[in-house]
C-alpha cells in the first residue's frame, strides 16, 4: 500500500474517517470526500500527523459531476487513483409508515448512488490503466433487512445488487480491476447521534457493537487481499447465514426485539438537528458515544484475513505433537 492513492467517500467521519488514518499507516496517499469541511480539516491533519498525503473534496456524493471533478483532482495532484473506497451513507429512523419520500429518495441518493457515481468514476480511470480495486463498504444490512431503517436497509440491497453485477462485467471482459464488498457489523460511529429519527429514544446500533478501526482494518485488508466478498464480525456471519436458513424465524425476532435493540434508554432531545438535508457543522470524528460497549476486536475477523498464517501455525503444531509422539 506504500505510495498507493486511495480516494474515501464519507472520510469526514465514523469509518471513513478510520479508513483515512489505515490508510495513512500504511503509506497511502489519500482523497478525502464528504459533505463536513469541518470532519475533512481534521482528518486532513491526522491522516498528514501520520506522514501521509492528503487533499480534501468538500461534495455531496449524490452529485456525480462533483464526484467526477475529485476523480480527475485526485489523479492530477496524487497520480492514478489505486483504490476507490465507497463509503458515503445516510439513513432515517423511522417506521415506513411516516418516512415521506423525499426521505427515502435522499437516502438512496446518497447511500446507494453516491456509490454508483464513485464506482463510475473509479471504472473511468481504471479500466483503461487494467488494474484497481473498488471496495464497496456494505453491511449485514445488505442481506437482512431490519425494521426502523427500511431506506438505508434498502440502499444497501441495491449496492449488492449493482456489485453483483459488476463483478460478473468485469470477469467477462477479463478485467483486472477487482471490486470487493466488505460486509460490517454494527459500528459504534457518530452516526447515531446526528441520523434523523422519529424513536422516541436516542438510537443505537443492534449489539453487538465493534469500533470503527475494526471496519478499517477489513477495508483495508480488502483493498490489498481483494476478494469476492469480506464478512466482519461473528454477528455478521449469524445474520447472514440465519436469514439464509431460516428467514421467517428472524422476521419473528425482529419484530419483538428490533424496535428496543436500536433504541438507548435516553429519549431524543427536542428539535435535535440531524444531517440528511446537509452537514453539521463541527468535527465529530470516528467514535460515536458506545465506546463502553464497543469491541474492538473480532476474532472471525483474525482467521478470515490470517488464514495462512493460522494454517502454518496448525501445521507447526501437529508436527511438533507427532514429532513428541514419535520420540515417545
Amino acid at each position: 500500500m506504500k505510495d498507493a492513492v486511495v480516494a474515501i467517500t464519507g472520510a469526514s467521519s465514523g469509518v471513513g474517517r478510520a479508513c483515512a488514518r489505515e490508510f495513512a499507516r500504511r503509506g497511502a496517499c489519500i482523497g478525502l470526500i464528504a459533505r463536513g469541511r469541518d470532519g475533512l480539516e481534521a482528518a486532513r491533519r491526522e491522516v498528514e500527523e501520520l506522514g501521509a498525503r492528503a487533499l480534501v473534496f468538500t461534495l455531496d456524493v449524490a452529485d456525480a459531476e462533483a464526484v467526477e471533478a475529485a476523480a480527475a483532482a485526485i489523479e492530477e495532484q496524487l497520480g492514478p487513483i489505486d483504490v476507490w473506497v465507497n463509503n458515503a451513507m445516510l439513513s432515517v429512523f423511522s417506521p415506513i409508515a411516516e418516512l415521506s419520500a423525499e426521505e427515502i429518495r435522499r437516502v438512496t441518493e446518497v447511500t446507494y448512488l453516491g456509490y454508483v457515481h464513485g464506482t463510475l468514476s473509479a471504472l473511468r480511470r481504471m479500466r483503461p490503466r487494467n488494474r484497481g480495486v473498488i471496495v464497496q463498504v456494505g453491511s449485514a444490512l445488505a442481506f437482512r433487512a431490519i425494521p426502523l431503517q427500511a431506506a438505508y436497509c434498502a440502499a444497501k440491497h441495491a449496492i449488492e445488487g449493482f456489485t453483483e453485477a459488476l463483478r460478473c462485467e468485469l470477469l467477462h471482459d477479463e478485467s483486472n480491476v477487482r471490486v470487493t464488498m466488505v460486509q460490517l457489523p454494527a459500528l459504534n460511529t457518530p452516526h447515531f447521534s446526528v441520523v434523523r429519527t422519529r424513536l422516541p429514544r436516542h438510537p443505537k446500533p443492534v449489539p453487538p457493537i465493534f469500533q470503527p478501526e475494526l471496519a478499517a482494518r477489513a477495508i483495508a485488508f480488502a483493498a490489498e487481499h481483494p476478494r469476492r466478498e469480506l464478512w466482519v464480525a461473528g454477528s455478521t456471519v449469524r445474520a447472514l447465514l440465519g436469514n439464509k436458513l431460516a428467514p421467517g424465524l428472524l422476521d419473528r425476532s425482529l419484530a419483538r426485539n428490533g424496535y428496543a435493540a436500536q433504541q438507548t434508554e435516553k429519549p431524543v432531545e427536542p428539535n435535535r438537528a440531524d444531517n440528511l438535508a446537509g452537514p453539521l457543522p463541527g468535527d465529530r470524528g470516528a467514535h460515536g458515544i458506545f465506546d463502553g460497549e464497543a469491541h474492538a476486536q473480532s476474532l472471525q475477523l483474525l482467521v478470515m484475513t490470517q488464514r495462512r498464517l493460522l494454517t502454518a501455525g496448525a501445521l507447526a503444531a501437529a508436527a511438533t505433537a507427532v514429532l513428541l509422539r514419535t520420540r515417545r
